[in-house]
């Protein structure tokens, strides 16, 4: 494992150049030691992104293509403490075949998640816990790979923490979210023996825990992190609830959503307060700002601006 925590009371960060010509963003965050690592993009069409939002307005943020889509990353979160590497959320994977590469426009040739956590100085063995915002594959896909001619674990040393009720709707989905789930991303982490299933929340390390936070589905979490030190080492990992920083502001919610009125409630009761602390928010789908601190521009507006 890449050695060195945070520095306790400070928050910094910086860029790492390793291998393949990757550059990853690193920032201390009191105790912890965060590292972004992609599993490359993907397209998704920006009326659904952006729901009842007018397309003259969301595409002055995101512009779309001809087929109406919108650029997504996938940003995934590398949190280390002490001898703990625990990694947030597993991206795309390597399961999509042809068709679905087309659908969503999953980018050549990009560095995937494994070899982004490799060139960020790590390797797969090293991650000790693995948390699930929710069980989307956009979220999930390289929680197993195949080896062997079977799936087994991507991260051959990690538990992997998934929200119960997340994994029995994921289990027997409907018709509006089936195409949602792939039973590849989490049976076969069942079948070795190495999850970790949890209720209304789960700390896997000390200052990093997974908060419920309904609205996108009805049990998909958000991840708080603790440096310690005050409020400028706390950070919100938002997931699908602010999956980019053109969907802080209330009413831009994703058609996506199962429980809209369920994301506007939270978000009223999450974003406020990492504005008025001070906390480092990650946009897991933003491709240009993908961590940030919120601000409050006019009585109830808020913007995410970059770190300086």
């Amino acid at each position: 494992m890449a050695g060195g925590h945070g520095t306790a009371g400070r928050a910094s960060w910086s860029t790492l150049s390793s291998l393949f010509g990757y550059t990853a963003a690193v920032m201390e965050l009191g105790d912890l030691k965060l590292t972004l690592v992609q599993d490359g993009g993907f397209l998704l069409d920006g009326g659904a992104m952006f729901g009842v939002v007018p397309k003259p307005l969301w595409e002055k943020r995101m512009p779309a293509d001809e087929l109406n889509r919108i650029s997504m990353v996938t940003n995934c979160l590398l949190v280390e403490r002490g001898n703990e590497l625990l990694l947030i959320d597993t991206g795309l994977g390597d399961k999509n075949d042809a068709k679905f590469r087309k659908i969503f426009g999953l980018e050549e040739g990009a560095l995937r998640l494994p070899e982004a956590i490799i060139a960020a100085g790590y390797e797969l063995g090293d991650v000790t816990h693995v948390l699930l915002s929710h069980l989307h594959f956009d979220h999930s896909g390289w929680n197993a790979r195949e080896q062997g001619g079977k799936l087994v674990p991507t991260f051959p040393k990690a538990r992997y923490w998934l929200q119960q009720g997340e994994v029995e709707h994921a289990r027997n989905p409907n018709e509006r979210d089936r195409a949602s789930y792939d039973p590849r991303n989490w049976e076969p982490l069942f079948e070795a023996g190495v999850v970790e299933l949890f209720g209304e929340e789960a700390q896997p390390v000390e200052g990093v825990r997974a908060v419920r936070a309904p609205g996108h589905n009805r049990d998909m979490c958000i991840v708080l992190l603790d440096g310690g030190s005050g409020s400028r080492n706390q950070g919100i990992f938002l997931a699908d609830l602010v999956p980019t920083a053109a969907h802080v502001p209330y009413p831009w919610i994703m058609g996506y959503d199962l429980y809209p009125l369920e994301t506007l409630a939270n978000k009223k009761l999450w974003l406020p307060r990492a504005a008025q602390e001070g906390w480092l928010c990650i946009f897991e789908h933003d491709p240009d700002l993908p961590w940030g601190r919120l601000k409050e521009t006019k009585p109830g507006r808020l913007e995410a601006s970059p770190l300086s």
